[in-house]
């Protein structure tokens, strides 16, 4: 495929959602932002989110209209969604993250003030990483069905009414297991075994650092390139509450609450035609059987210069322009 033309070298992208996380400053995002480009010396170009359009749309048009740098600034949900569109357009992606968890910046060491994730696209290096995708669609921390669906829509409502914050989080997770029914029932094949259980949630991970952060095994085994599917053992309301306070609180019982499994590729049947699937935070519907595996190219992500292993550096000591003029197409 063509490359569209490139209307300006130097320039970044930046994909800003003004309602991610919480923003306690004086000064709009968009003010702040613009100050700490101009300071860090690159020229950017600040592009907000609308209703009418859906953030990777969003992206997608950014990508493809010539920017040396596609950069997220908001919450997983949105860094999922223009991460998928970098790697479509083949351009490098930075983060700038503004979320309540932050896990996939966290993960890669990208500071969670905004003043710190601009130094590292001024300063950092371009650092390949593997992207996972769930029926086609990318994931960059973990997607599943079953219980944590239901979460992220309480979650909605508490945020709407007591504000974004972790607490607030965790309080939704006690609610909406106040709502549970019954669990799923699947089959799971998982590189081709095959098993069948019955489960409230079954959750994908692609981070080694989100599992660290909560106690659970499976880290190693996502940076050699499985995935882990965590199933929750627990089937009643109690079980599930006990559960998801020591999860909260990095005191999981390994093997006891949870059993995991590893595998590069992993297919979960349902027994229904369509199945609600939390992605990074985001749900939607999805006709089934769910689908997860790895896509082949990787994505390249601007990170803290000691970030990037020796083996993944391209040319040792590229400076930040020169990763950039490099991306550009001929």
């Amino acid at each position: 495929m063509e490359s569209a033309p490139v209307t300006d070298n130097r320039k970044i992208c930046v994909i800003l959602n003004e309602h991610s996380g919480d923003h306690p400053d004086k000064e709009s995002r968009r003010e702040t932002l613009t100050r700490l480009f101009t300071e860090n010396g690159l020229e950017a170009e600040l592009i907000g989110l609308t209703p009418e359009r859906p953030i990777l749309d969003t992206a997608r048009k950014a990508a493809g209209n010539g920017c040396a740098m596609v950069v997220a600034a908001g919450g997983d949900g949105t860094i999922g969604a223009v991460a998928a569109a970098a790697h479509e357009a083949g351009v490098p992606m930075g983060v700038i993250p503004q979320g309540t968890f932050n896990y996939f910046a966290r993960g890669l060491d990208i500071p969670e003030d905004a003043e710190g994730a601009v130094r590292i696209l001024a300063s950092g290096r371009l650092r390949e990483i593997s992207l996972g995708e769930v029926n086609g669609e990318v994931f960059l921390n973990n997607a599943s069905l079953g219980i944590y669906p239901l979460i992220l829509r309480t979650r909605e409502g508490v945020y709407q009414r007591w504000g974004r914050s972790r607490v607030a989080a965790y309080w939704s997770v006690v609610l909406a297991l106040a709502g549970f029914r019954k669990p799923l029932r699947l089959q799971v094949e998982v590189d081709g075994r095959k098993t069948e259980m019955r489960t409230p949630l079954a959750f994908v991970a692609n981070s080694a650092y989100q599992l660290e952060q909560f106690n659970l095994d499976g880290a190693d085994a996502i940076r050699d390139g499985d995935f882990v599917l965590f199933t929750s053992k627990g089937t009643s309301r109690w079980e599930l509450v006990r559960a998801s306070l020591r999860l909260a609180m990095g005191k999981a019982q390994k093997g006891e609450e949870f059993g995991f499994v590893t595998g590069r590729e992993i297919t979960l049947h349902t027994h229904r035609p369509r199945a609600l699937v939390a992605r990074d935070g985001e749900k939607e519907l999805m006709e089934t059987p769910i689908r997860f595996r790895r896509r082949p190219e990787p994505l390249r992500v601007m990170v803290p210069a000691e970030n990037v292993p020796a083996r993944e550096e391209p040319e040792p000591e590229v400076p930040a322009d020169a990763a950039l003029e490099k991306a550009l197409p001929a």
